[in-house]
């Protein structure tokens, strides 16, 4: 079980990674004015959301639900994890919204602004945040 954890944890830490930062190269892909600029965020963010994201995304799942399958009759009394859970789904979408902006940036059809995405590179910390509390202090 703890190398289920463990592994669960670092493909989280990953994803978070990819979460943090794919919003961040497209604050300075929205701001960028040149041809080049453009073309190397571009392939900047689709390495990173292909490459280190998805791939992440999808083991955390999998060594998330697997800890799940291994006491579910304890697990699905627990509130925390229900929240936790709703986080994790959350997450999930904004992690399809980054790839809606990554393919609006692909196809030089961005129309948000770099100040948008300032405010989007926020949420997922607020997330994270609360998530580690579930999951440490159970408070329900």
């Amino acid at each position: 079980m703890l190398w289920l954890k463990a592994l669960h944890v670092i493909a989280m830490v990953c994803w978070f990674a990819g979460l943090f930062y794919l919003p961040r190269l497209f604050v300075y892909h929205a701001a960028t004015t040149d041809l080049p600029g453009r073309e190397r965020f571009k392939v900047m963010e689709r390495k990173l959301y292909r490459g280190i994201m998805w791939p992440s995304l999808l083991l955390t799942v999998l060594f998330g639900f697997w800890m799940l399958s291994l006491n579910w009759p304890y697990y699905r009394t627990q509130g925390w994890l229900h929240a936790k859970l709703a986080l994790v789904g959350l997450l999930v979408v904004y992690h399809l919204c980054c790839g809606r902006y990554l393919k609006a940036f692909q196809q030089d059809r961005n129309t948000r602004s770099h100040v948008f995405f300032r405010i989007f590179n926020e949420l997922p910390v607020v997330a994270l945040i609360a998530i580690v509390i579930l999951v440490i202090v159970r408070p329900f």
